[in-house]
Order: structure tokens, then C-alpha cells, then sequence
């Protein structure tokens, strides 16, 4: 009984910190450009992840939940552990007040339970899944790349777009708020199964219960611990304007949601940053956006919690686990 209470307690914080560090790629960009306020973004963003979820999130729960480590290892003791070791690796990036990734958490916490059986799919893993955290973070900040130097800086050629912008402000605004909201539909079709999945992998819960029982945690995260991360990607590394805030995240979440179909458990933060990055060094520079220490702090959060989640996954079952 009490290694059921306790595994209710680390699923619901994990989930809280999962929703602090989603709230930041989904409405950062809007509330960096002060179209909205706070409470607004966090009550969007809690009612689109749960939509999310519903629809889209059983591909990547099945990934996490079956596809990495074989049924018999998946059981209540190591489920405990890897989101005992995800939460762990998240909360320290939330503390940072470092936007993070709910999905190499999860994955890292899954590969250090599949490094001590010594069972775990590497084909899913190297083929799959770490291509695509190196492939899509890139597509995503050359082609917000690519569009924003179409309409950036204001010339000759391109300054019919800001004439229509500035005719239609009002649906402009409208339309980035709809694109938030869409990014908070993503990180439901994705991040939510990070939960989930080994839930439903250790037959602790089914997918389609699991994703409409955990999604809303991810709102109470938000408006408990999202403050961080929030300012962090809206205000601290670019100041984003109206059509920038759109691009980037309209690009983000169509690149997640294609993630999510195929059974990804993708970074929607990573892709929104390198978006985000690919705008200031369109407005600043590449030099003077890579100097910036919270780009340097960011990218070393990025490396350092999923290498931290495998090696505490991994301690934890050697030092609790009996094989």
C-alpha cells in the first residue's frame, strides 16, 4: 500500500514539473511579446494539453512504455524509479529556472533501468529516437531561419507583409494566441505519455485513462512552479514581436505534433529555443546571441539532466533493486 502511495506522490510531482517546464514553449512567446497575461496563458494551456492528449498521445506512450525495454522489465519497482529519476532531473532544470525537456528526462531515467538489466531496444533508442532530438531541433531553427529572413529586417521588397500586418493588428494577435494554444495541443500529444507510458507499460494503468487522468496536472504544474521558465524563454534571451512570436511557435508544435504521430517522445522546449535562438541571431547576431550566458546555461542544463536522469535511474535500482 505504501509503495502505491508513494508512486501516486512521484507521478503527480513529475507531472507539476513536467507542466512548469511546458508552459514556458507553448506561451512564452506570446506573453514575451505581452499579448497576454499569465493566468490567461496557464487556463489555455492546461485545457489544450488535456485535448492533446486525448486525441494524439497514445503513440508516444506506447513508445516509452513498450517499445524501449521488454514487458517483463517493465514492472512496478523500475516504474517507480524511472519517474522517481525523471522528476528529480526536471525539478533541478525548473530550479535552474532552465526550460527542459520532459522527454530526455524520461527517456534517460527508461535507459538507465535498460543499462542495469542490460536489456533495452537500441534500434528504437539510436535509429528512432536520438536522431530525431538531433534532426528536428535543427529543422526547427533553419526554418524559422529561412522564413523570418524573408520578412526580416523591413526593406523594400518585403515591406508589403508589414503594411498588412499593420492593417490587420487585431487578427494578428488573435492568430498568435490561436498558435499558442496549438503549441499547448502538441506538448499534450507528447509530453504527457513521458508519465504514462511506463505507467501502461507496467500494466499500472491503461493508456487512454492514464492520459486523461495525468494531462490535467500539468495545468496545476504551471501555475505552481511556471514563473521560471516562463520569463526565462519569454523575455531573458529575445524580446519577441508579434510575427516572430507566431513563427516560432507555429513551427515548434507542427514539428512536434509529427513527432507525436510517428511515437517520438520529442523536445518540444528544445525545438522552441532553437527557434527562438534562430530569431535573435537574425536580430543580434550569431555572435552576440551564442555569448549570452543563458544560452551557454541553457545548453549545459540540456546536456547534463538527461546524463543525470540515466545515472540516478540506474543507482537507484542497483542500490533498491534485487535482479
Amino acid at each position: 500500500m505504501i509503495k502505491y502511495i508513494i508512486l501516486i506522490f512521484v507521478m503527480v510531482f513529475f507531472s507539476l514539473n513536467m507542466g512548469a517546464s511546458g508552459i514556458a514553449p507553448s506561451f512564452a512567446s506570446t506573453y514575451g511579446a505581452r499579448l497576454i497575461k499569465k493566468k490567461t496563458a496557464i487556463f489555455l494551456f492546461s485545457f489544450f494539453v488535456i485535448l492533446g492528449a486525448v486525441i494524439l498521445g497514445r503513440n508516444v506512450a506506447i513508445t516509452l512504455g513498450k517499445d524501449l525495454l521488454p514487458k517483463e522489465v517493465m514492472r512496478f519497482d523500475v516504474v517507480l524509479v524511472v519517474l522517481v529519476a525523471g522528476a528529480l532531473s526536471l525539478f533541478l532544470a525548473n530550479v535552474l529556472r532552465i526550460p527542459q525537456s520532459t522527454s530526455q528526462v524520461t527517456v534517460g531515467a527508461i535507459v538507465g533501468a535498460g543499462l542495469y538489466f542490460r536489456q533495452i531496444n537500441l534500434k528504437v533508442l539510436c535509429f528512432k529516437i536520438l536522431p530525431a532530438w538531433v534532426i528536428l531541433p535543427l529543422v526547427s531553427y533553419f526554418l524559422t531561419l529561412l522564413i523570418y529572413r524573408a520578412i526580416y529586417p523591413p526593406k523594400h521588397d518585403n515591406f508589403h507583409i508589414y503594411e498588412k500586418i499593420f492593417a490587420n493588428e487585431k487578427k494578428m494577435k488573435i492568430a498568435a494566441l490561436v498558435v499558442s494554444a496549438y503549441v499547448s495541443f502538441a506538448i499534450g500529444t507528447n509530453n504527457v505519455a513521458n508519465a504514462v507510458g511506463p505507467l501502461s507499460g507496467a500494466g499500472l494503468i491503461g493508456i487512454g485513462a492514464g492520459l486523461l487522468i495525468i494531462a490535467p496536472f500539468f495545468g496545476i504544474g504551471a501555475f505552481l512552479m511556471g514563473d521560471g521558465p516562463l520569463e526565462t524563454a519569454g523575455k531573458e534571451i529575445v524580446p519577441l514581436g508579434l510575427m516572430s512570436s507566431t513563427l516560432v511557435s507555429f513551427v515548434t508544435a507542427t514539428l512536434l505534433i509529427v513527432a507525436s504521430i510517428i511515437g517520438i517522445p520529442q523536445s518540444l522546449v528544445q525545438l522552441n529555443l532553437a527557434a527562438i535562438f534562430a530569431i535573435s541571431c537574425l536580430k543580434n547576431g550569431h555572435k552576440y546571441t551564442w555569448d549570452q550566458h543563458i544560452v551557454k546555461k541553457t545548453f549545459f542544463v540540456w546536456t547534463i539532466t538527461p546524463l543525470l536522469s540515466v545515472a540516478v535511474s540506474y543507482l537507484l535500482l542497483n542500490l533498491f533493486l534485487k535482479r
